[in-house]
């Protein structure tokens, strides 16, 4: 539906991970309301949110606790920051809460206002922890193809997704890649998960000794892999890789943006997955996706090495002004808070079975070749021809036009390619879930009945 809002968007918003020409002809889906895990668009169309925004409205979308708390924190302190000895109650309290529920209780945080941010903060205590070592070339980094580590210069060169990269990431960036662990795309033929995750962590030693341990600072991986197509590692991937890391002095940081708060089962998905990283990245869930908020977690030995070192320096210097923003900080604390009281690992591990039951589901569809999920995130991957797993000929785009679909079945969805990611608000009942997963079902049924009926399918043509 077309309306003044809709003109005004077009003529001056460019807008990220957009086709413009496509933005140009339909003009912006413009949501105006939340009600829990429903959304509300400008013309009354209301959603199911099937992604939690982007992968972080973990409570919903108009929960009014956090509306007070930022209201509360504004009229109290609107604004300051943490440079300098500064320090704010909000922040304070976050960072202590969030030590408490993570693997490495008795580190600390450094605040951020993005997940990206905390990426590139990761990268650069990895290199200064080295560097205070008296190992200052330990400096590239181990990335995997597939990986998505956000938007920054240095989050699209650590990327491994062709759009991310491109004409965007740093030339001579020092970034190597290794094999994503998709079992179903990558493994041989016979291959088994645990001897599919084998060979991955050998070529990964392959790839140290021929670059060097004593040029590799570090290794940063997403537990399971989102934008990439939400890739579930074999069990054994991460203690084996960790392993490997450990003794080759590469310290292992975990991207949690997605992940973190409650997502796969455990707070963290490393925990979930088996491994202790060296240093994490958090964002999105940390509020519930209501203010721009990240933050990397470091392990007792990083931060006493980080600290030494910018000791000796004289400063830290690194940082980002809203870093730790009272306000920010304020919703992120009652997030967490509401967390804790809604037991919302309980909660998440009760409807996990039942969100895996659909998942399994919908893997005996003819179009679906592969269907997996952890905790309350999952993914169907859709093929041509699921003997062989051929996947769609170019100029096919069934993962956009399977979203598409959805949204008429009140649905909203995310396409990676092929792939059609599930990630729901945590708040969701279980009736809520049986709707989700039955819009989608009825949207593959439209899908099917519309490769049945045109063979050249140009409707399924990206637009």
């Amino acid at each position: 539906m077309r309306n003044a809002l809709h003109d005004i968007d077009r003529a001056s918003i460019l807008h990220p991970q957009t086709d413009p020409g496509a933005l140009e002809r339909e003009g912006p889906l413009v949501i105006e309301s939340g009600e829990g895990v429903f959304i509300t668009d400008s013309s009354g169309q209301s959603y199911l949110e099937g992604m939690s925004s982007l992968w972080c409205a973990s409570l919903g979308f108009n929960h009014p606790r956090l509306a007070r708390a930022a209201e509360e924190q504004i009229r109290r302190l609107g604004t300051y920051h943490t440079f300098n000895r500064r320090s704010n109650p909000a922040c304070i309290e976050v960072a202590e809460r969030l030590l408490a529920i993570s693997p490495m209780p008795d580190g600390k945080v450094i605040f951020a206002n993005s997940g990206s941010e905390a990426v590139d903060t990761m990268i650069k205590l990895a290199w200064l922890y080295h560097s205070g070592r008296g190992q200052p070339r330990k400096r590239k980094i181990i990335s995997r193809d597939k990986a998505f580590h956000g938007s920054t210069v240095l989050g699209a060169t650590l990327s491994g997704l062709p759009h991310m990269r491109g004409a965007f990431a740093w030339p001579g960036g020092d970034v190597l890649f290794a094999a994503a662990p998709h079992h179903y795309r990558g493994a041989r033929e016979g291959e088994s998960p645990e001897q599919f995750a084998a060979r991955l962590v050998d070529d990964v030693e392959t790839l140290i000794e021929n670059e060097g341990a004593e040029t590799i600072a570090a290794m940063i991986v997403e537990p399971v892999m989102g934008a990439g197509g939400v890739i579930i590692p074999p069990e054994g991937y991460f203690p084996r890789l960790a392993a490997l890391l450990r003794r080759h002095d590469i310290l292992l940081l975990s991207d949690e943006v997605i992940c973190g708060f409650g997502r796969t089962g455990q707070w963290f998905g490393c925990q979930s997955l088996g491994f202790v990283p060296d240093m994490m990245s958090v964002a999105k869930a940390l509020s519930s996706g209501y203010q721009p908020i990240g933050a990397a977690v470091l392990s007792a030995a990083v931060q006493e090495a980080v600290s030494g070192e910018a000791s000796r320096l004289g400063v830290l210097g690194h940082g980002f002004t809203y870093a730790g923003h009272p306000v920010t900080s304020a919703v992120a604390l009652e997030t967490l808070r509401i967390y804790e009281e809604i037991d919302l690992l309980v909660r998440v591990n009760r409807l996990a079975p039942r969100f895996a039951g659909h998942i399994r589901a919908l893997a005996d569809h003819p179009l679906v070749g592969n269907a997996r999920s952890l905790g309350l995130i999952g993914a169907v991957e859709l093929v041509e021809d699921k003997a062989t797993r051929r996947p769609f000929g170019a100029g096919i785009n069934p993962g956009p036009r399977t979203v598409e679909l959805a949204m008429r079945h009140g649905l909203i969805l995310r396409s990676l390619g092929d792939v059609v990611a599930i990630c729901p608000p945590l708040v969701i009942t279980g009736e809520e879930l049986d709707s989700l997963f039955a819009r989608l079902a009825r949207a593959l049924s439209d899908l099917q009945a519309e490769l049945a009926a045109n063979p050249k399918r140009p409707e399924l043509r990206d637009s």
